[in-house]
């Protein structure tokens, strides 16, 4: 036997007599991610949301239980307890954070300056101080916005062009948000456009919702238009319901509340913000920075009609509305 010969016997014996345990193949490291949702757990639409995050990450490698674990948080467009639930996620030692919405992303930074985030569904992060550009966020948080605040003077046109009678429409709104504020200013710039005067009511007390509702139905020309918010999101079956019984136009910012009986919504597809929000957790977590990651806006809005709500309300859908919807329910 030649000494090459002699050394690759050694080799092999050497490597038969390590202890089976040490020969097997590693586990993989197990991955800490905290999701802050700003829904209720029995939300269907933000259990949609969530079920698209997984699936996702799935997707892409990620599989609960062997090499990833996701510890949730469901606010339920509650402060105290997204304050709260931020803390603990924070104390849960992730490696990251998803937070469903601007205000999670805040109060995740008001805890910790250096954990990473990835928002979905937000607005305005840059006026937030979440991110110092949408291009170059510069910081540990990046994600998704669901519009510029210019969208919003697109609700009272298209209110305008389902129910031409509109005069007057109340306005749903939570005056405690930041991104409240700004959509309320573009909502008021365009109304005198389309010749409409517009009453802000808090989304903070359920009842002046209500009788906020009654008062805009009980003469000719009123209407309904509900900005995009948590708050919103909470009480969409009560203000869903309330416009119903009374037969008010109603237009809002998410498909949710027209396959609940809306009239009409225009707004971001948010089942896509979570799957690009799993597509930037993977890649933060195979070691990409936030601060890297641009921001991403939508490139496409859905405008979805619910047919039979306005023959309901009393109203028939133009023909050009039909032909520009994404979606008619039936």
């Amino acid at each position: 036997m030649n000494r090459r010969e002699l050394i690759a016997l050694l080799g092999s014996t050497a490597a038969l007599s390590r202890p089976l345990s040490a020969r097997a193949q590693q586990p993989e490291r197990m991955r800490r991610v905290g999701v802050l949702m700003n829904a209720a757990v029995d939300d269907a639409q933000a259990q949609a949301h969530i079920r698209a995050f997984r699936q996702a990450l799935h997707t892409l490698g990620w599989l609960e239980g062997r090499n990833i674990q996701l510890e949730t948080r469901w606010a339920a467009a509650d402060p105290a307890l997204t304050r709260q639930y931020a803390g603990e996620l924070v104390a849960f030692s992730a490696e990251l954070i998803l937070a469903a919405g601007l205000p999670q992303a805040v109060a995740v930074y008001a805890v910790s300056q250096t954990m990473p985030v990835v928002f979905a569904q937000s607005i305005d992060p840059v006026g937030a101080g979440l991110v110092k550009s949408l291009a170059r966020p510069g910081g540990n948080s990046t994600g998704f916005t669901q519009f510029e605040y210019g969208l919003s003077g697109k609700w009272p046109q298209l209110l305008k062009e389902i129910a031409p009678r509109t005069k007057r429409a109340a306005v749903l709104r939570d005056p405690s948000n930041p991104a409240g504020i700004g959509q309320w200013a573009v909502l008021q710039a365009m109304a005198p456009a389309v010749d409409m005067e517009l009453t802000p009511i808090s989304l903070l007390d359920v009842d002046a919702v209500k009788e906020g509702i009654t008062a805009m139905a009980s003469s000719s020309g009123g209407g309904l238009i509900v900005p995009a918010s948590a708050q919103a999101v909470l009480h969409r079956k009560t203000i869903v319901e309330q416009a119903a019984a009374h037969r008010l136009p109603a237009v809002y910012p998410y498909r949710s509340f027209v396959a609940e009986g809306g009239l009409l919504s225009y707004g971001p597809d948010l089942i896509d913000q979570y799957k690009g929000a799993a597509n930037y957790v993977d890649r933060i977590l195979k070691g990409e920075k936030p601060a890297d990651l641009p921001v991403q806006a939508p490139t496409k809005y859905e405008l979805v009609i619910n047919v039979k709500t306005a023959k309901a309300v009393g109203l028939d859908v133009p023909a050009t509305l039909l032909a520009r919807a994404d979606e008619v329910i039936e």
